[in-house]
Parts: structure tokens; C-alpha cells; sequence
């Protein structure tokens, strides 16, 4: 497939599972969450580990269930924030009684006097998925970037969070794409680490 059809491609099944997405009515969705919230995750978090979440933009999964869930059994939570176009994310220290502050971006995020921490476990947002561990973002690549910068410097586990609406048969995924480590859905975690 040459580049110029793998973007369309990408373009046509990112479009196609945000709609589905958006379809969702909101008992769906708080139903979703809480299902993820509530099911074992396939890997240990230990006290004191750092996960970073994110704050839910254009109808994505509301991660915050799973993150409350896991500050209750001592996590420490993260949110991203965004520091410019083909930069790595950046994290943010973040507990449910801080108030978050709206970016530039509209992106909800800790204020800018949080403190930046590295995450241990990375709950990523995605527009569509494979059985693969590919995902399809918005077309940005923050995502990219920053699993790849991380996992250059440590070991981290991402985790893709999705409605299973959003699965695709196959991602058409290029070099730059980073795959996951699992995608949790409402009825099933997929689990690629071990490949």
C-alpha cells in the first residue's frame, strides 16, 4: 500500500470509528467505564506507581473511573499535556482534588505549577484499534512520540483504553507507529506484550 493510500485508508477508518463512538448514548458510555473500572487489569500495579490517564476530548472513553480505582489502591495519577507539534507529551502529577485548567488546546490538564513526573503506565486515548496493539490516533502523533521517547529511556506499559465499537479489522500501520501493550474494552482486554 503506498503512503498516499495508507493515510486515506487512516483517514476513512478513523472517521468511520468516531462515529461509531459518537453514536454511543451516554448510558453506554458511564456503563463502559464503569465495567473497565471494575475488572481486574492484566498487569500489576504497585503501590506507588505512576499512571497516567487523560482527560476525555470528542466522546473517547472516560478513563477517570479506572484512574480513581487505581489512586484507591495507592497509584499515583498523571495527566498529559501537550508542548508543541512532534514534541513528546509531557505528565504532570494530578489527584482528584486538584482542579484541572483548560490548555490552549481546550484540553482539561494539571496546572502548570504541577510537578512533571515520568509515568510508569500510560492509559492512552485512540480512535480505532486492531488486534494487532495498533491504534489509530487523530493524526498528530503525540502518542507516538512520547511512547517512543519513553520506552527509549524505561520500561512502561500502555495500555489503550476504547469502546469495542472502535475496533477495526486491521490499522494500516506505518513505521512511526508505536503498538500497545493491551487494549482494554468494556467486554474484553486484549493483551499484545508478549509479542
Amino acid at each position: 500500500m503506498s503512503e498516499l493510500s495508507e493515510a486515506a485508508s487512516k483517514t476513512e477508518q478513523r472517521a468511520a470509528a468516531l462515529a461509531r463512538r459518537l453514536a454511543l448514548p451516554d448510558e453506554a458510555r458511564s456503563a463502559a467505564a464503569a465495567a473497565i473500572a471494575a475488572r481486574a487489569l492484566p498487569f500489576a500495579v504497585p503501590q506507588d506507581a505512576i499512571v497516567a490517564g487523560y482527560a476525555p476530548i470528542r466522546g473517547e472513553i472516560d478513563p477517570f473511573p479506572l484512574m480513581h480505582a487505581l489512586s484507591a489502591r495507592g497509584a499515583r495519577l498523571a495527566l498529559p499535556v501537550v508542548t508543541g507539534q512532534g514534541r513528546p507529551l509531557l505528565f504532570r502529577a494530578w489527584s482528584e482534588a486538584e482542579a484541572l485548567a483548560r490548555s490552549p488546546l481546550g484540553i482539561l490538564e494539571p496546572p502548570q505549577g504541577a510537578a512533571e513526573i515520568v509515568p510508569d503506565i500510560v492509559l492512552v486515548p485512540l480512535a480505532a484499534f486492531d488486534t494487532l496493539g495498533h491504534r489509530i490516533g487523530y493524526g498528530a502523533g503525540y502518542y507516538d512520540c512520547t511512547l517512543a521517547a519513553l520506552r527509549a529511556s524505561r520500561r512502561i506499559i500502555a495500555a489503550g483504553l476504547a469502546f469495542a465499537v472502535q475496533q477495526i479489522e486491521v490499522v494500516p500501520a506505518a513505521a512511526h507507529d508505536v503498538a500497545l501493550d493491551y487494549v482494554i474494552t468494556e467486554r474484553e482486554t486484549l493483551i499484545f506484550r508478549s509479542r
